[in-house]
């Protein structure tokens, strides 16, 4: 029987789950390639065999998605099927009109085809966008699950950015756990915060095998989603978070509106900077498309290291990369801070990029001028070094979740924002566990 030629069309994460999951084992279907966008350096990999399975002696080859009517006229391709997050419907439509033009069929999987049962309880904090707040809410959800007594292990939504066989199952339980793993920044900014709060967090590329292993040590799992994307794990309790300043969004983005129509808690985040407008238009849509949903409205606390450092100053903001790239934002923690505090001015960092830094700023020229933390893999970090030593500014704002003094060596002083959901909206999430918590 001839098997079904499909491409998996994603950014090095929801696409090797989908495989996992749908394909692998499957000799009616063929997957010939995946393509990879939004990541830089991916495409040009190989999926390897010890991951794709018997069916793939070879592995499979990763693509570029701007070679994708080539690759599939030239190979034959059924298929199509779009795996990858926080793309705005419009864009999702013209890749699938691309598709098809070029002969193929274009497919996405429900969440519930590629969700996998855990044998443990499972709260799943998901978002509409990157960069809405799931971090935040994630650590507020583990202090009530310690608080009831409840042993708690986080699994982080995928970032294979390096060696795909060595990061199959990865399990992070200390800082010397982020060196050891060869983390990106991207990776640390979301396992270092867990790690500093005493909570052990998985994440890797087989989400079938890190479910049995995280299981093995805990009462119950928190899904820490990334970007926009639903959950791998069949949730017991989904709270998903909204960002008001993109009001909107949570019904225009793939797939965070599924996210926004299956919550069953829904945060409206940073109610305190946020425009009241925008406050008011989130609500107003959950009540229209998600009336059974828990509505908490929560305050994102910022937090200065050191006042004296920024205050009255030229200071460059650095803010999280992928919150200001495809998550499109134009204010983070950060600039917020920077405001409050009152800095004197926000140097523009685009006359000082260098290498892969400007390359982001060519890719995103809507960015403006803040500095996206990128650092997928050596090179790029050593590009962000370079870049933030050149900037012509008294000191500088660290708006991501890590410490990046501590593997970037800075010219100038330096000081770091953090950010906590705060106590109120703690309390109203611990109400709204509290049937998940009495089963």
């Amino acid at each position: 029987m001839k098997r079904k030629r499909v491409v998996i069309i994603g950014a090095a994460g929801r696409d090797f789950h989908n495989f996992n999951v749908v394909y692998r084992n499957d000799p009616g279907t063929e997957v010939v390639a995946f393509t990879a966008t939004q990541i830089p350096g991916i495409a040009g990999r190989r999926y390897p065999a010890s991951l794709a399975g018997k069916l793939y002696p070879d592995g499979i080859a990763i693509e570029d998605e701007q070679n994708l009517e080539t690759i599939i006229r030239e190979l034959g391709i059924d298929e199509c099927v779009f795996s990858y997050s926080d793309i705005p419907y419009n864009t999702v439509m013209n890749i699938g009109a691309r598709v098809m033009a070029a002969g193929a069929d274009f497919s996405f999987f429900g969440p519930k085809q590629t969700m996998l049962k855990s044998l443990k309880p499972v709260i799943a904090v998901v978002a509409v966008r990157t960069g809405c707040g799931k971090s935040q809410t994630s650590r507020r959800v583990i202090e009530i699950l310690r608080e009831a007594g409840k042993r708690v292990v986080s699994v982080r939504h995928p970032m294979p950015y390096g060696d795909l066989k060595k990061q199959a199952v990865q399990r992070f339980a200390a800082i010397e756990d982020l060196k050891n793993q060869n983390c990106t920044i991207e990776e640390m900014e979301e396992y270092e915060p867990h790690i500093a709060m005493g909570s052990v967090i998985y994440a890797g590329v087989d989400y079938e095998a890190i479910l049995r292993r995280a299981e093995e040590e805990t009462d119950v799992i928190v899904w820490d989603g990334g970007n926009n994307d639903t959950a791998f794990y069949k949730p017991d309790l989904t709270i998903v978070v909204t960002d008001p300043y993109r009001p909107g969004h949570e019904l225009t983005y793939y797939p965070g509106s599924i996210n926004f129509l299956m919550g069953d808690v829904i945060v409206v985040n940073k109610t305190d900077s946020a425009p009241p407008e925008g406050v008011a238009q989130i609500i107003e849509n959950a009540s229209k498309y998600n009336p059974s949903a828990k509505v908490i409205k929560a305050e994102s606390v910022l937090s200065v290291d050191d006042l004296s450092v920024i205050q009255g100053k030229r200071v460059l903001v650095i803010e999280d990369g992928p919150t200001l790239t495809h998550g499109e934002m134009k204010i983070g923690a950060g600039v917020v801070a920077a405001q409050r505090v009152g800095v004197a001015e926000l140097v523009d960092p685009r006359p000082y990029v260098s290498g892969t830094i400007r390359e982001t700023f060519e890719r995103y020229p809507n960015i403006g001028v803040l500095l996206p933390a990128m650092g997928y893999g050596e090179a790029q970090m050593k590009d962000l070094e370079d870049t933030i030593n050149r900037v012509e500014c008294d000191a500088v704002v660290v708006g991501t979740p890590i410490d990046l003094g501590r593997f970037l060596k800075l010219n100038k002083p330096a000081t770091r924002v953090r950010y906590n959901l705060s106590l109120s909206a703690k309390n109203e999430l611990k109400q709204a566990m509290s049937k998940f918590l009495e089963r």
